[in-house]
């Protein structure tokens, strides 16, 4: 369950350009692929094309288009073989499978798009979803016509690979492995849509059937069956059994079947004039749960029943129904959700469920009158819990919004746990309480000053009897996973609450150290650092002080701290490193990962807890790591790790990290640019004398002793980027650091840490001595610096320059320029009102302008408009939906009337970032060519001078079109053309 008070996840937070996906390349192909079995296509490796030596040259945006990346990467189980999908920026993929202990070495094509990379169990087959290729997908797009996934399918023995077109889903038969399913698309390749909503008068539309082929293959025979209409599949954990619904045409065969994968007996369990939906098997895969839908005429929608299945001795399975007009404790009015998975227990003693109003049809059905005729409304009140545009935003949630219920099976009992105010319900795996929240007596002022509460309840499973355990909780965390306590957090303590009594146990008391996030300095009270977790046994856990690891008896016995070194050495084991995806707990009899950061040195690595207690620090570097996978059944590590100039590449390693091999070579994409040289750590002196840093980034090709133009970009603290590589690829926000540091510029990114009731006084007290000290070493240029900054830090840079003349030139995007009526404004994306953002999230204000005036006017921009004399170029779009439309307009108004230098660009359409690709790709060479006009004395364009008036802007943007794309390649005149073919064929060939 998440905290009932986190810091407000409704920040002007836009992810930084300079923190987009990684750049990579791919690993050559070496295999061709051998000739398929009948009825599935074969798929060739993609040749290498060897490019021409060439003199580096800086990257251009052009360029940026064919950029490789690694979007993900996977390892078989038993730690042979390890594969990853690299990616084109704007293009194509390749999925490259490799062994970890041999010289085996695949490469595939898999299309533009994203998708599952996965290997049997038995690590003798990978699966990977492939797309249509890009310049198949723009066609199909051009035709309207629907762009299809497949699925790929590799024998790791032979380096065979087998393609199955319009495949929706695939998946392997779990720990079992030697089966594979993969649902096929429908057959229009649509999306079953939504029933539309009932109309008086007219004859409800029914839903469209939602089932497909599902081929179940046999990997181990290549033998293949068709099953049709399927909707829904899962294999049980085991991998013994399939489960599957049909939803087929009017109906006619709909049904819950299993089919035995070892006989390929199949048994149906339930069938009828119905519709079933959300199967899912418990853990151990001796059961599984289902919803069934039957039409009613009296109601408007379905009214559902919950099923249960359960594993018997000779492979049946017993059923059970919840069906609510048998259940005497049931409320008339209402059914089981549609909408809500149903659970079993881990004892099988019950099943969980949602349950929500059964709307009847009404018995007169009146005519709807025309539109024009109909009055629109949106009525504010204020007393409403949220305002009408965040109800908008959230009304398919809220139509979804059901109460918890279970049935117990044994006592044939219907309990409800949840109403329309204890929305919030987080089921145990185990025991008989459940842990509730009910924050509807505090979500009107927690719409306003974004603080939230909840009362805490323990629910009884076996009759929904409540008891209150916390009245206005700000942090409620998880129970544990045997169900006897859970987690909360109070006035800087952290308490193990029991569920049956109550009782509360302090567990950090007596200690001589906090567990107070000192480094959150928003306007919220002793937030917490955020704990780890429970441990799989539910006796204990694990805690940080921000530092240190602690592991906390449940029953407030002694705290035993894990490891002495964090705090000493400076270095923060922050979060653990999650090597199980289907774990339950942190399992403390296995070795446990921790990510190690060293605050001031900004080295990177790894720390391995035994379960002996004992802790080494492993693979601490220079560098930054952002993967650490585990094979499941082998001590194999897959990781990435880079520096400010050096790629993501892949390793593989032994459990200690310290044996790393290096598996692919991404900087050779790199060979014909000239990139960055390296960063340099600076320290400064900031907002209230605290200590901080910054990142240096150095031009390509940099000399010690020259100063160079420079562009600081700011955020909040950035200086944990130093040892991450940017690559260099177009985003939203227009600003990229390898693109600059590639065109000779150094980039330089401070920290900055603020003091409530100033943001932006106190970004000044930070940025400026973080620049002078910047200027300190020689790298930087003095009169050649510019600002830039986006979202939170476009209103910081909105606010620098109207302080301080020592950039020649700023950029700010989607900035805040006045703090007093953006206040009040509504944030669009999210619906809510911006005020809770202002006192308890990034604007770090301690109330409402009215109570704090000349706070709120001494750090808006638009009042001190006068004092500009850096030129300025803005973004702000008309769509913004974070930072409102007018603030921009507010702005250059304000700065044209007063006679300054400033030019706002706005794409119309767009929200916070920029989305369509050739409007990043135009801000991008605008924000470029308006710093090198300032920062390097290169001519200006026409329209950083002049402008461009309205009708000619279309005629502009066509001509400016060339600046960013690459020309397209000429084809032959005729398609026939065979010695054009041939041609084209032999030089693509060539070394």
């Amino acid at each position: 369950m998440r905290p009932a008070f986190p810091l407000l996840s409704l920040s002007l937070l836009l992810a930084s350009s300079d923190l987009l996906a990684q750049a990579s390349t791919p690993v050559n192909a070496t295999k061709e692929i051998s000739t398929p079995s009948a009825g599935e296509k074969k798929v060739d490796a993609k040749p290498e094309v060897k490019a021409q030596p060439s003199v580096p040259r800086a990257v251009e945006i052009a360029d940026m288009a064919a950029w490789k990346g690694i979007s993900a990467a996977a390892i078989s189980a038993n730690g042979q073989w390890g594969a990853w999908r690299i990616s084109e920026s704007e293009g194509d993929a390749n999925v490259v499978v490799k062994s970890l202990n041999g010289k085996e070495e695949y490469s595939f094509p898999a299309g533009q798009g994203a998708g599952s990379l996965e290997f049997s169990d038995d690590g003798l087959w990978l699966a990977f979803t492939a797309h249509m290729n890009k310049k198949e997908q723009d066609a199909a797009k051009k035709a309207k016509k629907p762009v299809q996934t497949k699925v790929t399918l590799v024998d790791l023995k032979t380096g065979k690979a087998t393609t199955v077109d319009k495949v929706r889903k695939f998946a392997f038969a779990n720990q079992r492995g030697g089966w594979i399913a993969m649902h096929k698309a429908m057959a229009d390749s649509a999306a079953p849509a939504a029933p539309a909503p009932a109309v008086p008068g007219v004859p409800p539309v029914p839903a469209k059937p939602k089932g497909s082929d599902l081929l179940l293959k046999n990997l181990k025979t290549g033998v293949s069956l068709n099953l049709g209409n399927v909707s829904e599949f899962e294999f049980d954990h085991q991998g013994r059994f399939l489960a599957y619904l049909v939803d087929a045409t009017d109906k006619a065969g709909n049904a819950v079947v299993v089919q035995t994968l070892d006989s390929g007996a199949s048994q149906v369990l339930d069938e009828g004039d119905a519709v079933y939906e959300k199967l899912l098997w418990n853990d151990k895969g001796n059961g599984f749960t289902v919803l069934k839908g039957i039409e009613d005429k009296a109601y408007q929608d379905k009214l559902w029943n919950a099923l249960g299945f359960r594993l018997e001795s000779n492979n049946g399975f017993a059923k059970t129904i919840v069906d609510p007009s048998k259940l005497k404790d049931f409320p008339a009015d209402m059914t089981v959700s549609g909408d809500a998975q149903p659970r079993w227990s881990k004892d099988f003693a019950w099943i969980s469920f949602g349950i929500k109003e059964a709307k009847k049809k009404p018995k007169e059905e009146k005519k709807e009158p025309e539109a024009d005729e109909k009055v629109n409304l949106v009525l504010w009140h204020h007393q409403d819990r949220r305002l009408p545009t965040q109800q908008k935003v959230q009304q398919d949630m809220d139509k979804k919004r059901s109460a918890a219920a279970l049935y117990r099976v044994a006592e044939d009992k219907f309990v409800r746990l949840g109403d329309e105010k204890l929305t919030s319900v987080s089921m145990p795996l185990a025991g008989d309480w459940a842990l509730a929240q009910d924050d509807s007596e505090y979500q009107r002022q927690a719409s306003m000053d974004g603080r939230r509460f909840s009362d805490v309840y323990a629910v009884n499973l076996k009759n929904g009897e409540r008891r209150l355990l916390n009245k206005q909780a700000s942090w409620t965390f998880s129970l544990a996973y045997d169900g006897r306590h859970y987690l909360h957090y109070e006035d800087g303590h952290f308490f193990s609450i029991e569920m049956a009594t109550g009782k509360r146990h302090n567990l950090t008391a007596g200690l001589n150290v906090s567990f107070v996030n000192l480094e959150d300095d928003h306007n919220v009270v002793k937030p917490p650092v955020q704990p780890f977790g429970w441990s799989a046994d539910s006796r204990f856990v694990l805690l940080s002080d921000g530092w240190d690891i602690w592991k906390m008896p449940a029953d407030g016995g002694k705290a035993v701290q894990l490891t002495s070194d964090g705090q000493r050495d400076q270095v923060r084991y922050q979060r653990r490193m999650v090597l199980d995806q289907d774990e339950k707990g942190i399992d403390l009899s296995k070795p446990q990962y921790f990510s190690a950061y060293g605050e001031w040195t900004k080295k990177a690595g790894f720390l391995r807890l035994e379960p002996s207690g004992n802790a080494k620090r492993l693979a601490f570097d220079d560098v930054s790591y952002r993967r650490l996978l585990k094979a499941e059944k082998a001590d194999v590590f897959l990781l990435s790790k880079e520096s400010a100039i050096a790629p993501p590449d892949l390793y593989v390693s032994g459990e200690q990290l310290s044996d790393a091999r290096k598996l692919t070579d991404l900087v050779n994409q790199e060979k014909n640019y000239t990139m960055g040289s390296g960063a340099m750590l600076v320290n400064y002196i900031g907002t209230d004398g605290k200590k901080l840093q910054g990142a240096l980034f150095l031009p390509t090709n940099y000399q010690a002793g020259k100063a160079y133009p420079t562009i600081v970009y700011i955020y909040e603290k950035l200086s944990q980027g130093l040892n991450s590589y940017t690559p260099p690829v177009v985003g939203g926000g227009g600003f990229n650091r390898s693109y600059y540091t590639s065109h000779g510029y150094a980039v330089f990114n401070p920290d900055i840490t603020y003091r409530l009731n100033d943001p932006g006084v106190s970004a000044k007290e930070s940025v400026l001595p973080a620049l002078q000290a910047a200027i300190a070493t020689g790298v930087v240029d003095a009169k050649r610096v510019g600002l830039q900054g986006h979202s939170w830090g476009g209103y910081q840079t909105a606010f620098l320059v109207t302080q301080t003349d020592v950039f020649k030139a700023a950029s700010a995007g989607a900035a805040l320029t006045n703090m007093i009526s953006m206040y009040s404004l509504v944030y669009k994306n999210s619906g809510s009102t911006n005020q809770a953002i202002f006192e308890s999230s990034q604007g770090r204000f301690l109330g409402a302008y009215n109570d704090h005036w000349e706070a709120y006017v001494r750090n808006s921009p638009v009042f001190f408009a006068k004092n500009v004399k850096t030129p300025l170029l803005m973004l702000q779009n008309d769509v913004d939906g974070a930072v409102d439309y007018t603030q921009g307009v507010e702005y250059f108004n304000t700065l044209r009337r007063a006679g300054k230098d400033v030019i706002m660009l706005e794409y119309p359409g767009e929200n916070h970032g920029l989305v369509k690709k050739p409007n990043q790709k135009d801000y991008m060479q605008r924000m470029k060519e308006f710093f090198d006009f300032h920062l390097k004395d290169k001519a200006a364009p026409e329209w950083l001078n002049k402008g461009v008036a309205w009708l000619k802007m279309e005629e502009h943007l066509k001509e400016r079109a060339s600046l960013v794309n690459l020309p397209e390649a000429k084809l032959p005149a005729k398609a026939d053309d065979k010695k054009a073919a041939d041609a084209t064929a032999v030089e693509t060939k060539k070394p």
